[in-house]
């Protein structure tokens, strides 16, 4: 990727990585799962946003358009709470809720180092965010601000995986890079599987096919639709954001066919 073919990016990050303590290590690849919290840990830590911030930081001051959509499973997560008995839809929309906490975290922490950068919401809350509006986004994008997505895409029944893909397509975005605790994808979980091989690249319909967890079905499907590259990297690495995207770092590309 030393060639930059990437110029507008969007970040998607699982809730878990702004976990502190113990839990940092609980991050599902697929942003989903157990979550909520966890113990020994923060739901969002300041010194580990922190960090992810200025990962952020690091690779908007080369020059790259971005944006964001955080997860809200350090927080709430609508399947799981479904699971448990809650309505669907009420659970998801509270989940809905728990990504705009993230997105302000991620704000506060990337404006404390001076990097501007504007939250907008898919369900309306204008005492402490923007509604998406879609050209309002790119025109902050062009004016080299970071824009965080939130609240997904605002109904019910959807993950932020999907969210992501969309906004990735709506603002017209050269790739998605999913930010997990993992450094690819795999054959088979690699925290369970000593043996789990990693693919360098992979595409779409077989990470379809083989149900490699990447990403949701639906997810996977929109960017393969739109021609989105889907980069998975762990993003608990010390400069492995602004590695990957100069092609030095460890990573995973799904994509279409040669």
């Amino acid at each position: 990727m030393s060639d930059r073919r990437f110029n507008r990016i969007l970040l998607k990050l699982s809730g878990e990585v702004l976990m502190g303590g113990a839990a940092q290590g609980s991050g599902d690849p697929q942003d989903r799962g157990k979550g909520g919290g966890g113990e020994g840990g923060l739901a969002i830590d300041p010194a580990v946003t922190a960090r992810v911030a200025q990962e952020i930081a690091d690779v908007r001051a080369q020059g790259y358009q971005l944006c964001i959509v955080v997860g809200g499973g350090n927080i709430f997560r609508g399947l799981s709470a479904a699971a448990k008995g809650f309505e669907r839809a009420t659970a998801d929309y509270m989940g809905m809720l728990a990504t705009v906490m993230n997105a302000l975290a991620v704000q506060n922490a990337l404006e404390q180092i001076g990097v501007e950068t504007r939250v907008q919401s898919a369900i309306p809350m204008a005492a402490v965010c923007e509604p998406f509006i879609r050209r309002r986004a790119e025109r902050h994008l062009e004016k080299g601000r970071v824009v965080i997505f939130a609240a997904g895409v605002g109904s019910p029944f959807f993950t932020t995986d999907s969210g992501a893909a969309l906004r990735a397509a709506e603002m017209k975005c050269d790739a998605l890079f999913k930010g997990t605790s993992v450094d690819g994808v795999y054959d088979a979980d690699p925290k369970q599987v000593a043996t789990a091989k990693r693919y360098d690249t992979v595409t779409y319909d077989r990470v379809l096919a083989d149900n490699l967890k990447v990403m949701d079905a639906s997810a996977i499907a929109l960017c393969r639709d739109n021609n989105i590259p889907i980069v998975v990297f762990n993003i608990r690495e010390h400069g492995n954001f602004a590695a990957v995207l100069a092609g030095d770092g460890v990573s995973t590309i799904v994509k279409g066919e040669s």
